[in-house]
């Protein structure tokens, strides 16, 4: 069969064993110091899927029950995979001549993302259920990359690493106005209010998110300090002395990146510091996974920094630096998939088997992207002058040292 030729030549370390449809054994192997993995196919028509679209059609048949696996697990065959693809896109004559060119051309439509389009495509995802994500995010439901120091640390505490990490690169003062775009479920706006004294507006596109970060803000007392609307931030008006995004930038869609950082520098004081977390690529500007884009994070895309970078000189705003994290992400997803593994039960009678093994999927994938894939993590921060900032990055070290032990289990609760 015509797959069978191009896994040849994909698996060069590890080995990959498919039962085809007909109950066929074939066996694709490199060197043998990569793992084992047997997978089946029980569709005949996945021969030649895999072949001409093997990033859609294997989440597809994964999805769907007619890809299995024999040996090992999921992760096992995606790691496999992964280990092998590198940074390269999987793909044979028909996949570089056609449809990968396809996939790159059709990349303005998908990402066309106008307010209307952008809410329900944020909707597609973080409307869901919340009693979802509380079965495999932290306590604060960071749904975005945490910060590993150890070994030792587990979610919790490196999630709240993570928002005193991009406090720090804020230098906040008491009294400051500051803007969180795309505030999720309101763990960061909570935590800079309560631990820095700030006032804090947040927006977000999900329902859902805007109703929980209420809540949230009402109980923890800090209703009269932090504010979250259901609003696009092409709406908002300012000015404000700080913003912060953190896992928004992904949806906002390449072709309005000049939108976004025009936006930024309209809100942002003469003196004030914006700083954005955004997944990132490092292999430059690509297409979103056929697959992600389809069922997972519709219009989403992942940037190259050279992308970003672009954006912002446009905009007249000064990078005053650029951080990258590389494995911080995968060490988040791997806690992630953990948890939901331990809680799959419940996912699956919140929703049902099909939805769980979509979701193993689409997390497994994350994570051997981060590790093999070329995916990373950029915080950059941004300012109008040039002298907004220390021009060491000493301050951000000293920041995080003088919060390191200050914040207690009371902000694990309210934040």
């Amino acid at each position: 069969m015509l797959l069978a030729g191009f896994l040849k030549s994909l698996i060069h370390t590890g080995c990959l064993n498919v039962i085809d449809a007909t109950g066929r054994r074939h066996q694709f192997s490199g060197r043998r110091d990569g793992p084992e993995v047997t997978i089946r196919l029980h569709d005949r028509a996945l021969h030649w899927k895999l072949f001409l679209n093997p990033m859609l059609h294997t989440g597809e048949g994964v999805t769907d029950g007619t890809l299995t696996v024999e040996d090992g697990e999921l992760y096992d065959f995606m790691d496999l995979v992964a280990r092998n693809i590198g940074w390269r896109q999987p793909g044979h004559w028909l996949q570089k001549l056609f449809i990968t060119p396809l996939r790159k051309a059709g990349r303005g439509l998908r990402q066309y993302n106008p307010a209307s389009r952008a809410r329900s495509n944020v909707a597609h995802h973080y409307d869901l259920t919340g009693a979802l994500y509380d079965l495999f995010l932290d306590s604060d439901r960071q749904y975005s990359c945490a910060y590993f120091q150890g070994s030792e640390d587990n979610l919790d505490a490196a999630q709240l690493r993570k928002k005193q990490h991009l406090a720090a690169k804020l230098k906040l003062r008491p009294g400051h106005r500051v803007l969180d775009i795309g505030s999720g479920w309101g763990g960061m706006g909570l935590h800079l209010a309560k631990q820095h004294q700030v006032m804090v507006h947040g927006v977000t596109l999900s329902e859902e998110q805007h109703k929980v970060s209420n809540k949230r803000a009402g109980e923890a007392g800090l209703g009269g300090f932090v504010t979250f609307d259901l609003q696009d931030y092409r709406e908002v008006e300012g000015p404000f002395d700080r913003i912060i995004s953190v896992g928004m930038f992904e949806h906002v869609g390449v072709g309005h990146y000049g939108e976004y950082f025009g936006k930024v520098r309209e809100l942002l004081t003469d003196d004030g510091i914006a700083v954005l977390h955004t997944i990132g690529r490092a292999d430059g500007p690509g297409a979103t996974n056929p697959w992600i884009n389809k069922y997972i994070f519709p219009g989403g895309y992942s940037p190259s920094l050279s992308e970003i970078a672009a954006a912002v000189e446009a905009a007249n705003l000064y990078i005053t630096d650029v951080e990258v994290f590389r494995l911080q992400y995968a060490e988040t997803l791997r806690h992630w998939r953990h948890r939901f593994y331990a809680n799959r039960h419940k996912v699956s009678e919140l929703f049902d088997e099909k939805f769980c093994r979509m979701w193993d999927f689409y997390l497994c994938g994350s994570e051997v992207t981060f590790r093999h894939g070329g995916h990373v993590v950029f915080q950059m921060q941004l300012t109008k002058r040039p002298d907004a900032v220390p021009e060491t990055r000493d301050y951000i070290l000293d920041e995080e040292r003088r919060r390191i032990g200050q914040v207690g289990k009371s902000d694990s609760r309210a934040a």
